[in-house]
């Protein structure tokens, strides 16, 4: 079974407030004092297809994202995690593709350069949370998709899907071709890789693609537009009650609760 991980790198989530600005000319979040990481997601993802080969003895990994140069970083770890081959596309302009546009390029390189029995990616990015390409990739690779999947099994050569829903679990019996989405499970946290395999990772090939040779222009954002994006700012105000004893302010207090109330 041949298996692609398509994996997403974002400004990490876990940046603290005071590291965190918008950057109002692009409108976009800076990177600063803040990592980049692989989206959680993305790597339950992974986890997911190294453990369905592991219980199955056999499948090919292939790791796929569409990125910045930067995004080998994400691809690098991925295949210190055991993943068996890795293909970047580049994205080359500034332009804040929307989940369609990726959708559009990840379809282009999987059906040139990356034959696939089973897609998989997170159901949702860490960043912008659209929770929209798996989907949309489904419809560009025309293959049926199932959505927030936390485990699958292979059993006499089709695949047994569970599915989180509001409330409980759905499980399925598919075949392939098939594209997934992945949460987040007990299950499914990301492994980590050790250092000898990190080394390694950095002396494995890598293959870089451009748009271009997908034979596509460009994943525009031409379907979205971000008017505005700030931080919200909170204000709060305290008053003291004032009087002459405990039990005068408490009286104050108690009649100013009441009037909050009476207002509502």
């Amino acid at each position: 079974m041949n298996i692609t991980v398509c994996l997403k790198q974002i400004l990490d989530p876990e940046v603290p407030a005071r590291d965190f600005s918008v950057d109002q000319a692009k409108l976009e979040a800076e990177r600063g004092s803040a990592n980049l990481v692989t989206n959680i997601f993305c790597e339950n993802a992974l986890e997911s297809a190294l453990q369905l080969r592991e219980r199955t003895g056999m499948g090919n990994i292939t790791v796929l994202s569409y990125g910045p140069p930067s995004a080998e970083d994400s691809l690098r770890k991925a295949l210190a995690m055991k993943a068996d081959q890795a293909v970047l596309v580049l994205k080359e302009d500034e332009t804040k593709p929307d989940p369609f546009g990726v959708a559009q390029i990840l379809a282009a390189a999987i059906r040139t350069h990356v034959p696939s029995d089973l897609v998989m990616v997170g159901r949702e990015s860490g960043d912008w949370g659209a929770g929209q390409t798996g989907a949309l990739l489904a419809e560009e690779l025309g293959l049926p998709c199932i959505s927030f999947v936390d485990h699958l099994e292979d059993k006499a050569g089709k695949l047994v899907v569970k599915r989180q829903t509001d409330s409980g679990w759905e499980v399925f019996e598919a075949t392939t071709p098939l594209v997934v989405t992945i949460t987040n499970d007990e299950h499914n946290v990301p492994r980590i890789p050790k250092v000898r395999d990190v080394m390694n990772s950095y002396r494995q090939p890598l293959k870089t693609l451009n748009v271009a040779e997908l034979g596509l222009e460009s994943a525009t954002n031409s379907y979205y537009k971000v008017v505005d994006l700030y931080v919200p700012q909170k204000e709060t105000e305290c008053e003291f009650v004032q009087g002459d004893t405990l039990d005068d302010r408490v009286s104050i207090f108690a009649q100013r609760i009441a009037s909050v109330i009476n207002a509502l």
